[in-house]
């Protein structure tokens, strides 16, 4: 239902209508400032694991990622531009502290292009193995 064409060990997980809504009420509608993805081993699909609201900021997002597992998760960064324009690029955040299991590490990445191939419009991707890997100097620098 969920899953399409079946999820076998090589393609990675599926992933649920749920997470591919969500990420389009980011994208479109802007009713998140984040959202945080985890891999339910048991459905064997990526599910939503926790949205923060437009009013959140980066602190509020980075507090949210666990410090010993992986999760995948899109933030939305607001900045505004030399010319004085506001806009928003959305990142895509691989999160893979390196005190993390060995098989999350496998399982998150061998289903990352999958799960990100469903998310249109991600402008900026990065992975990280701990915090100052995503810093918001980071974000902003990739962003302006």
């Amino acid at each position: 239902m969920s899953v399409r064409g079946g999820a076998n060990a090589s393609s990675g997980m599926g992933v649920a209508d749920h997470s591919k809504s969500t990420y389009m009420e980011l994208q479109r509608k802007k009713v998140h400032r984040y959202v945080i993805f985890k891999i339910d081993e048991k459905k064997k699909e990526v599910v939503v694991e926790k949205t923060g609201s437009p009013a959140e900021g980066y602190d509020d997002f980075t507090a949210s990622l666990p410090e010993n597992d992986c999760r995948y998760a899109v933030y939305d960064f607001d900045y505004v531009t030399s010319e004085n324009c506001q806009k928003s690029k959305i990142f895509f955040i691989a999160w893979s502290p390196s005190v993390s299991r060995i098989r999350a590490k496998m399982l998150y990445a061998t289903s990352k292009e999958r799960f990100r191939r469903e998310l249109q419009g991600i402008h900026y991707e990065i992975q990280a193995t701990d915090p100052t890997e995503m810093d918001l100097e980071v974000i902003r620098e990739r962003a302006t």
